[in-house]
Order: C-alpha cells, then structure tokens, then sequence
C-alpha cells in the first residue's frame, strides 16, 4: 500500500497501466491510456499536493468519453501488475471511495462504501453491492503497511 505519492510512484502508476506520464506543471501528472481492442481511450490526471483552506490533498480525475470523475482526498494506492490497474483511495471517517483504473482504458468509481461492506462477508451481500465490497476489500490493509500482491514488485 503506498501512503505518498512521489514521481517515482508517478512513473509506476504508469508502467502498471502500460503508458507514459506527463508532467504538467510542478505537481501535475497525466497519463493517457488507449485500448484499440476495446476502442476506449481514458486520460488520468494525479493532482499532487492541492492546496484547499490551508490543507493539502490529492485528487486524481479521469477524463473519458462523456465521462468526468474525480476522487479528493486521495491517501493511497495499490499498483497491482497482477490485475494490469491501479486502486486509488480516499478514506473519511468509517467511508471509503475508490477510483479503479485499467490499462484497459476501462474505469470505475466507487463512493461512500461504508466499512461494514468492505469488513464483512461479502457473499452475505446483495450481488450490486457485492462486488464494490470485493473490488474495495484492498482498502482494509489501508493502515498497514503489510499488504502486497505477491507476483508485484515492490513500488518504491
């Protein structure tokens, strides 16, 4: 699970998702994402450090084909090789969102998840409802530093 975002978490996000990011600005990076099988086109932007009433955060937003998304108060993220995407989190109080990107170009949005659907059993749960509860389960390591695919490198 990684806490901070760095450019050299910047250039991993990048290799997970198969493109190259672009440095916008001191603390900007976008990355363009291009599934010709699929014929989906997706841009990531990662907001570093925004300054909102004397506060910093994060916040990534997608852009896509009649599609604008954004996730403030990023505080983590899992690069994951093994699943070829990218789980970004912003955690307030007992309520998680999640921002998945693909290198498919594909993406989805979760928001508001409370923790009881991320903690529990999730085959208890509605079908709609379950599969947030499995695609967000990751966050439940959110406060360690312990969680790791096993067939991923170390990001750094």
């Amino acid at each position: 699970m990684i806490h901070e975002f760095t450019e050299q978490n910047i250039q991993n996000i990048g290799r997970v998702l198969k493109c190259t990011p672009k440095k916008l600005g001191d603390d900007v990076f976008r990355l363009e994402l291009v599934s010709e099988e699929d014929n989906r086109k997706l841009a990531l932007e990662i907001h570093l450090g925004l300054n909102l009433e004397d506060k910093r955060m994060n916040m990534v937003s997608v852009y896509a084909t009649s599609t604008f998304m954004q996730l403030h108060n990023c505080t983590a993220f899992i690069a994951s090789d093994m699943l070829r995407q990218v789980t970004f989190f912003g955690k307030c109080e007992q309520k998680t969102s999640g921002l998945i990107v693909g290198s498919n170009a594909g993406c989805s949005f979760y928001a508001n998840v409370d923790e009881a659907v991320l903690t529990g059993d999730f085959t208890r749960l509605p079908q709609d409802v379950m599969m947030c509860g499995v695609a967000l389960s990751l966050t439940d390591s959110l406060d360690g530093d312990d969680f790791k695919f096993d067939d991923d490198p170390p990001i750094s």
